[in-house]
This record gives structure tokens, sequence and C-alpha cells, in this order.
């Protein structure tokens, strides 16, 4: 038997699934598809890239980002790691394996733990944003992001957000 909808799960709600995609905004600077399972940082990441002109797109997790990723046509993507469903380490590799997305950038917004970065970074992962992460740095890297994919620059340069401790090493 299944958990009632609405009950509260580690940090992700079960409930159906639903779109969950915004509306188009015009004179938008870029268009970005938010990917992560917990609610509140879906709704923080969304209006802070919002108030910056962005256009956001959202999804619960990983398998719902491979639904709508065609649809959507993001310039960034930016994705937790732990998720039900589908994880961001397979998000990523799906979408890096699919001609139609694998340039599109995207920014782990995770804990940024040694495993992570080394798996992001195997991943094709074009930057990393700590948690907590200030909405400020959140912006900084989303547009850095999208004019590197507009100016076709198209290399993958991996970028901390902020210093992260990898092996006992303080990363730029």
């Amino acid at each position: 038997m299944g958990r009632p909808e609405g009950v509260e799960v580690a940090k992700t709600r079960t409930r159906g699934l639903r779109a969950t995609y915004s509306r188009v905004v015009s004179g938008a600077s870029g268009r970005v598809l938010v990917v992560d399972d917990n609610k509140v940082i879906r709704q923080l990441i969304k209006v802070n890239l919002e108030l910056e002109g962005f256009e956001v797109v959202t999804a619960n997790d990983g398998a719902e980002c491979l639904d709508v990723v065609h649809r959507v046509c993001p310039d960034v993507i930016t994705l937790d790691v732990v998720m039900p469903r589908l994880d961001g380490f397979g998000t990523v590799a799906r979408l890096r394996a699919d001609p139609r997305t694998r340039l599109v950038p995207v920014v782990i917004v995770s804990a940024c733990t040694q495993y992570e970065v080394e798996s992001g970074t195997l991943a094709q992962v074009d930057a990393f944003l700590a948690k907590p992460f200030e909405p400020t740095e959140l912006v900084r890297v989303v547009r850095r992001l999208i004019e590197r994919k507009r100016g076709g620059t198209g290399g993958r340069g991996v970028h901390m957000a902020k210093p992260v401790r990898v092996r006992g090493d303080l990363l730029p």
C-alpha cells in the first residue's frame, strides 16, 4: 500500500505528478529549468531567478526533467543530486547522451560533497553551487553559463560557485 497523498517523507512530498512549468515571459534573460524534489528549494531558486528577469520552469525530479526538457528548451538546468525516481547524476548522464541536450549547461545545486564534485566532474557538469547558497551567486552562475552558451564558447569548464573542501584541499 502506498503513502497517502501529501504525506511528508524525508525532504520530499509524495503526490501525483503534475505539470510544473511556468508561463512564457517575453523579454526574459533566458530560460532556466530548475530541478529539485524539495518544493521550498525549488521555489527559492525560481523566485530569485525570476526577480532577475529569467523565465523559470520547474521539475520535481530527474525523471520529470527528462519529460519536459525538450518542450522547455532551457538555456541552463539547475539540478539537485539526491532525488527520487532519477537522481541528479543519472539525469546528467541522460542529458549528455542526448544530442538535443548534450550542450545545455548544468549546475549542480547540492551539498557538493567530495563524491558529488568528483561524480559531477566525470558527468560533465558545468558548475557547482553548494547549499546553502547566496541568491546573488546563483544568479551570477546562471547568467555566466547563459552568456557562455550564447557566445558559442561551448567548452565545458567546471566552475565552483564557492569554495568547497575536497580531500582536505580548498577548491577556488
